[in-house]
């Protein structure tokens, strides 16, 4: 189990809980370590969330143990870790896998693959908690991380130092004054369905675009998320006149089995160690490659 040491630097007197929280432990860890045979020490002492702190006192936080899902399954399927650290994964997730579990398929989401590699590695005290999902027929970086402070000291990261990239394949050329732009459009629901569209009442949406080659019919492009809304990339590049290759729900059936989209980069500060930063990029599927080619001629 991971141990977590803190000092305090700030000369005006705060509460524990207070610390803990703006230091990335969420309510639900701290009561687990309260009541769930996890410990936080103050200069080795035990002290409750209402202790006020001083400059230079040392905290420990002994996470207690995550109750487990009783309706998550252990999937023993392929699981590609990319990057693995103490607190946290990074994995590249097929298209046609789930990143999630749903109603209907619950036994072999990305989340199940993870928690089946947690038994395999005899680490069952680890629970997957995913920071960063993708759509089932999307493939590219997830980032898991291991516990719930993982996953609450990630969600504190601001859209301008978490970076997440995209390749995507789209229909048609752009002309020369359109090769880059930032796609700021609100995206709301269609008739209550799971069909997204730009609505002037949605939610906030913005999407970063670099067109990096064109053939006759189609483009390739670097996208970049500042919002992550549902079909956000899909959406915005219909927009634009653009839709995704294999996207007929935002645009026309082609030859493409699923939507030309690749989660292929993730840069960020590593929450446990801001002083490093962390980049990773994988090459692109072969299904993806294998269509790129077939559209050179």
């Amino acid at each position: 189990m991971t141990n977590f040491k803190l000092t305090v630097q700030s000369k005006s007197p705060q509460q524990l809980g207070a610390f803990l929280m703006k230091n990335g432990f969420s309510k639900q860890a701290i009561n687990n370590a309260k009541n769930h045979q996890g410990l936080i020490l103050v200069n080795h002492r035990r002290r409750y969330t209402s202790y006020k702190l001083h400059l230079g006192d040392e905290i420990i936080f002994v996470p207690g143990c995550e109750q487990a899902n009783p309706w998550l399954k252990s999937s023993d399927k392929p699981l590609t870790i990319v990057k693995e650290e103490q607190n946290y994964l990074v994995v590249n997730k097929p298209a046609g896998v789930l990143s999630i579990p749903s109603r209907y398929e619950d036994n072999d989401a990305l989340v199940n693959r993870v928690l089946g590699y947690f038994n395999y590695q005899r680490q069952s005290d680890l629970k997957p908690h995913v920071i960063t999902r993708l759509d089932r027929d999307t493939s590219g970086l997830v980032l898991i991380g291991k516990n719930p402070i993982a996953h609450a000291r990630f969600a504190k990261l601001s859209k301008v130092d978490f970076v997440k990239k995209y390749h995507a394949i789209v229909h048609g050329n752009f002309n020369h004054g359109e090769l880059t732009g930032i796609i700021k459009a609100p995206i709301g629901q269609k008739n209550g369905t799971v069909v997204r569209q730009i609505d002037p009442t949605g939610q906030t949406a913005a999407t970063e675009y670099h067109v990096l080659e064109q053939v006759k019919g189609a483009s390739l492009v670097e996208l970049r998320l500042f919002t992550g809304r549902t079909h956000q990339i899909r959406v915005h590049m219909q927009s634009l006149g653009h839709p995704l290759f294999g996207d007929p729900l935002y645009g026309v059936k082609d030859v493409f089995s699923r939507q030309a989209l690749n989660c292929y980069y993730l840069a960020f500060p590593d929450p446990f160690d801001l002083d490093q930063q962390v980049e990773i990029k994988i090459p692109e599927p072969l299904d993806m490659q294998q269509l790129w080619q077939n559209l050179q001629g």
